[in-house]
Parts: structure tokens; C-alpha cells; sequence
């Protein structure tokens, strides 16, 4: 038996009045994924436990098996080991976008969706600008990278905003507070004269595209203890493929193969029908692998409805198709890790829809993959790291 979970990022949400008071999935159009929802097992699954935060991070900790509440401990922390920075004791990393600020404004969490290339240069000058013993810039991928600060461990306790929180908001109420405030404070006011300086924005500017104004630090975390690997748990080999350093870290914490897919990226330029036949070509060396889609959470975060809808077809079209049950047979899991709602561009904590379709799932009524149709079953899983035993079982 080989194991497929299907994480499509953010694709759940609330009613939205552009598409007539339906949400981005019944909105979508789905046969691929409806046909096997009328086939297999459909339910709701609570993936963030009550009073943690609704982020990736921990939802899709609880998705991958793990239990948040015992082992999330922040997500700057995860997103370096992706990068494979090695914290010191007492070392505090945190994520640090590069965003866009105008009249004290939030116009852009991800700087107008900036580029790798372009990003890396301007990381380059902020480290040379601002980078000391104590204090380093890494850069990550697009707009995302990490802020490393030795001797740190008060930043840990700093109330931090993800900038995507607070999407065309006055930023001024914003900014971190508490302890280790300050220096982040000062990282984010020194950095706007490097970058307003840089080439890499005139150019930004010059064709119309929104300039990177400043690094915005939040996540902030230590290391965290080891987790055990994901083979000791349920003792099968697996492989992730993503296009965000967040889950490759969460990968290498639980020591499972991250694919390296050409094409593979955060948003809707991603290679879908590449990004699953890349991983289903690793289960000819394992029996489970992850498939992380950013694209629909990229969109919500946006609030662009039409790209949310367009990122769940483009999954339902060129991913599922290539789903087939194999001699010796195939399992296959399919869920968003948390509601990204479009009226209000950020996370919130609750249960999002799951379909496990395959051998041992049978039809319970669902007809669509929405959050309606995955209530009207009653099926209730929580909490929601004990979704995957039950898949595996």
C-alpha cells in the first residue's frame, strides 16, 4: 500500500460576497475531487489546537502526525532548519519578510511579490548594513527569509504581527513590543534607508512593480528539542515536496526526504501536474509522500478570490488526474492545514474539510469537497494529529 496526502494551503475560508455567498471551494469548479469524495471517507478535522496560533506551522505539524502542543516552538526556528542554519544556544530566530510600506501603510507583506534573485541582493546589502556578531540576515526564498540574533532568548517573549495580518492597515499599532522590542525596532527603521538606496527597488519602481521598503521580523523562536522522525512513529519511509521553506524545515525536524521538483514554487506559476508526478515517482522509494500546494493560501492572504478559485482548479485538473490505484493499491488524503478566509486575508482556527479516498474509505454521503458537504457527514476528528494514524492505519 503507498500513501498520498495532498495538502492544498489555505484552500478553505467563509462565504465571500464576490462569489455570491459561497466559499473558494464551492465556488471552484472540482470533478476530479468531487468524484472521489462520492467514492471515499469525507469529514472535518481540528488541526490547530485550542489556543495556539492558526499558522502553517502548527496546522500543518498536526497534519503531518505530530502534536503542536508538544513539539512547536516557533516558526523562525523550523524555517532555518530549512535553511540549514545551525542555532546556537540562546540563539533566537525569527522570520523576516522584506514588505512594502507606503504613507505607513501595509501595501505589501511579500514586497510585491519580490523575486528570489531580486530579494537575495537586497539581503546581501541589509547583512552588510546591519549584519554584526550578533545580528544576521539569511536569505530564504521570494519574499520570506530568517533574522538570526545571538544572545536573543528575551525576543522569544516579543509580541510580533505577521505582516500578513494586517494587510493595508496603519502599521504604526503594529510594530513589536516587550521584551527585545527594541532592537527590532531599530533593524526595521535602519533598513529602509538601504533598500529605498538599492538598485534592485529603482529598477522595481521603474517597471511598475512595488519596491521592498523595509524587513518586518515576527516568529521569533529557539531551537527546538529534537522531534522524533516520522519512520519511528509510523514506521514507514516518507518524502515532502513544497515550494516554502516552512514545510521543508518541518520535513528535515521529522527526518523525511524533501524532493527537490523542478518547477516547484509558492505560488500559481507552480508546475502542478510536475510538482505530483515528481512525488508520486518518489513512491517507487517510499510508501508515503507529502504533496504541499502554497498557491490557494498565497491567493487568500491577497485577497484575491479569483486566484484562490484558479490555484483549486489547477490542482484539481493536473494533480488528481495522475491518481490511480496501483497494483498493491493507493491511499490518498486531501485537506487544507487551516481556513484562509478572503474577507479578512489571514488564518483563523477552524476545522477545515478532509476526504481519505482509497482501500478501507468508504462513501459516508459527501457529494463535494467543501466545508458544507464535510459538516453534513458528521465526522469529527479532533484533535487533528491523529488524522494521519488513522489514514496509515
Amino acid at each position: 500500500m503507498k500513501f498520498v496526502t495532498l495538502i492544498v494551503d489555505g484552500a478553505s475560508g467563509w462565504p465571500f460576497e464576490s462569489f455570491g455567498g459561497r466559499t473558494s471551494l464551492e465556488t471552484a469548479r472540482t470533478p476530479n475531487l468531487d468524484r472521489m469524495v462520492a467514492e471515499g471517507t469525507v469529514g472535518l478535522v481540528h488541526t490547530v489546537p485550542a489556543g495556539m496560533e492558526p499558522s502553517s506551522a502548527v496546522a500543518c505539524m498536526s497534519v503531518l502526525g505530530f502534536d503542536p502542543s508538544l513539539y512547536y516552538a516557533g516558526r523562525g526556528p523550523i524555517e532555518a532548519r530549512a535553511l540549514s542554519i545551525d542555532l546556537r544556544p540562546g540563539e533566537v530566530a525569527l522570520r523576516c519578510n522584506l514588505v512594502t510600506v507606503l504613507d505607513g501603510v501595509m501595501r505589501s507583506y511579500a514586497a510585491g511579490h519580490i523575486s528570489s534573485e531580486e530579494s537575495h541582493a537586497l539581503v546581501a546589502s541589509l547583512q552588510e548594513a546591519l549584519g554584526n556578531g550578533r545580528v544576521r540576515l539569511h536569505p530564504g526564498v521570494g519574499f520570506r527569509h530568517i533574522l538570526t540574533v545571538r544572545d536573543g532568548a528575551e525576543l522569544v517573549e516579543a509580541d510580533c504581527t505577521p505582516p500578513h495580518d494586517i494587510a493595508d492597515r496603519q502599521v504604526a499599532g503594529y510594530l513589536p513590543k516587550g521584551p527585545g522590542s527594541q532592537l527590532l525596532r531599530e533593524l526595521m527603521e535602519k533598513s529602509r534607508p538601504v533598500l529605498a538606496a538599492h538598485a534592485v527597488n529603482r529598477a522595481r519602481e521603474a517597471r511598475g512593480a512595488l519596491p521592498a521598503t523595509q524587513i518586518w521580523p515576527f516568529w521569533p523562536g529557539l531551537q527546538p528539542a529534537e522531534m522524533p522522525s516520522f519512520f519511528e512513529v509510523y514506521g514507514k519511509t516518507a518524502a515532502l515536496t513544497t515550494g516554502v521553506d516552512l514545510l521543508r524545515g518541518l520535513g528535515r525536524q521529522i527526518s523525511v526526504d524533501v524532493l527537490e521538483i523542478p518547477g516547484v514554487t509558492d505560488g500559481l506559476d507552480n508546475d502542478f501536474a510536475g510538482q505530483m508526478a515528481g512525488a508520486l515517482k518518489a513512491l517507487r522509494d517510499h510508501e508515503v509522500v507529502v504533496v504541499h500546494v502554497e498557491a490557494p493560501d498565497d491567493a487568500g492572504h491577497s485577497g484575491d478570490g479569483e486566484g484562490k478559485v484558479r490555484a483549486i482548479e489547477l490542482v484539481d485538473c493536473l494533480m488528481l488526474p495522475q491518481i490511480s490505484q496501483p497494483a498493491g493499491g493507493l491511499r490518498l488524503l486531501v485537506l487544507p492545514d487551516h481556513p484562509t478566509p478572503l474577507a479578512i486575508k489571514t488564518h483563523v482556527n477552524e476545522p477545515v474539510p478532509f476526504l481519505m479516498w482509497g482501500a478501507g474509505f468508504p462513501a459516508n454521503g459527501a457529494r463535494r469537497f467543501t466545508e458544507g458537504e464535510a459538516g453534513s457527514t458528521g465526522l469529527v476528528v479532533n484533535p487533528g494529529h491523529s488524522l494521519l494514524g488513522r489514514f496509515l492505519a
